[in-house]
């Protein structure tokens, strides 16, 4: 009876040793997920942000990624710089980058206003970049894409935020290139919603991939096929679904145009 008890007595320390190895092996996993790295981005704009929630779609995709983005926005439809800047339209961007809570922001005027109003972006363009510095933050320029029909005005787009770019020392974010690429070397490609000027899911995937790329400097190692995102009373709603060729398509766009805009 003794020796039982004995042989029992062996086995519990061996198995509190083993219980011991897996708590300290879980803290350990635990406390290297609480160091991952995250950027909070801001993005400034009007619905080429907001169109298929870009911006949630960013968080989830980059929630694999050892740097996690975590991106808000401050938007309403069809705005430009200078609305964000006065405050019209009910648009708090200047308070919100004041708060100094986000490591980048992004300003993207109307997607017109580069080819129509280029003075007007680069002097509201120049004013951000100058606040988000002057609050910490990295400012980034979303160059925006060509319509479906006027493919010609993309260079006049990609010149504005060059210069603006050039002025200020703000980090350009080539996504108008990317859907160039994409446009002429993959035309069966289903970037645009059937208006012609808003994205479709695909569209807003290649915008996503170009973001991460550029903020990060990588991409995620791989992907999902849909991506579901919980609402505000927890509920799953599918926020897109794309073909793993479709994605992977994207990916190589961006990769090809960020590797040209490094040369």
């Amino acid at each position: 009876m003794n020796r039982v008890n004995k042989k029992f007595a062996i086995n519990w320390q061996v198995l509190r040793s083993w219980m011991l190895f897996i708590v300290i092996l879980s803290s350990t996993q635990l406390q290297a997920a609480d160091k991952r790295d995250t950027i909070r981005v801001l993005f400034v704009g009007n619905s080429y942000v907001y169109y298929n929630n870009l911006s949630q779609l960013i968080n989830l995709l980059t929630e694999s990624m050892p740097t996690q983005l975590i991106c808000t926005k401050s938007t309403v439809g069809a705005a430009h710089l200078g609305e964000h800047w006065r405050g019209l339209r009910g648009l708090r961007s200047k308070e919100l980058i004041s708060q100094k809570k986000y490591d980048v922001v992004v300003i993207q005027d109307n997607s017109m206003w580069p080819i129509e109003h280029k003075d007007s972006l680069l002097y509201y363009g120049a004013l951000f970049c100058k606040l988000i510095s002057k609050q910490g933050a990295n400012p980034y320029l979303y160059t925006t894409w060509a319509r479906e029909k006027t493919p010609e005005t993309q260079s006049v787009i990609t010149q504005a935020y060059q210069e603006l770019s050039a002025n200020t020392g703000a980090t350009r974010v080539p996504v108008g290139d990317a859907w160039q690429l994409a446009r002429e070397l993959h035309p069966e490609m289903n970037l645009f919603f059937t208006d012609g000027s808003h994205p479709a899911n695909l569209g807003t995937f290649l915008i996503a991939l170009s973001f991460i790329k550029k903020i990060t400097g990588q991409l995620p190692s791989k992907f999902q096929t849909v991506y579901n995102y919980p609402d505000k009373d927890g509920e799953s709603f599918r926020l897109m679904q794309l073909t793993e060729q479709e994605m992977k398509l994207c990916a190589e766009m961006v990769e090809q145009i960020q590797r040209k805009q490094n040369q």
